[in-house]
């Protein structure tokens, strides 16, 4: 799958589920019920013990059905030992400038966590696909419109405090999709089904559709 799809499908959804684990058994438990609901965006963080197993597991069990990417990335090391394992993109709390190298090298999709203006033009320059704008709970959606204003052709997603209350204006004020954890990943698989087919309804009507 080439960049411009994978980043074309997962804006489609307007939903990633970022999943964090206590083992893989569990990572993939939560990836099924949110595939379930219709988050096909899956980040296995590599906070979760086995992330590239559990990656290269769902890659070659679902194929292009999810697109799975690695989350928690910090370095271009970690990043290829994900795409080898058949992440589609990678996400990192941070901009790592080897790594935003690494994946244009490769034509991975690179997300990249960052805070202030100045942050967000040096990752866009580096050639970073996707801002990830983190913590999000420190901004609210607001910051988006603060930020669209100087930076309009930014391409956002925030992470962090992005619930089924605001979610539809952090994508009325310009995200191409939200990155959801603990607001979609916990509980039973059925109330994670419950809650990925509510992000995914509430994205719809934000737009429109």
């Amino acid at each position: 799958m080439r960049k411009y799809e994978v980043l074309s499908k997962l804006e489609a959804t307007g939903v990633i589920a970022v999943v964090r684990a206590k083992n893989a058994e569990e990572a993939k438990k939560i990836s099924l019920a949110c595939m379930e609901g219709g988050v096909t965006g899956i980040e296995i963080t590599y906070t979760v013990p086995g992330a590239t197993k559990v990656i290269e597991l769902l890659t070659e069990e679902f194929g292009d059905k999810l697109i799975v990417g690695a989350g928690t990335v910090l370095d271009s090391e970690t990043a290829r030992i994900a795409i080898l394992a058949g992440a589609k993109f990678v996400v990192g709390p941070s901009f790592d400038a080897e790594t935003a190298k690494l994946c244009n090298r490769y034509q991975i999709p690179y997300m990249a966590g960052c805070m202030t203006l100045t942050e967000m033009v040096k990752a866009m320059e580096s050639g970073t696909d996707v801002i990830k704008v983190f913590p999000g709970s420190a901004f609210g959606p607001s910051f988006i419109s603060a930020i669209k204003g100087p930076l309009p052709q930014a391409v956002l997603m925030p992470t962090g405090g992005v619930d089924l209350d605001n979610v539809g204006q952090w994508i009325k004020n310009g995200c191409m999709s939200v990155g959801v954890g603990g607001n979609l990943t916990k509980g039973t698989s059925e109330e994670m089904t419950a809650a990925a087919k509510a992000f995914v309804a509430k994205v719809k009507e934000a737009r429109g559709l």
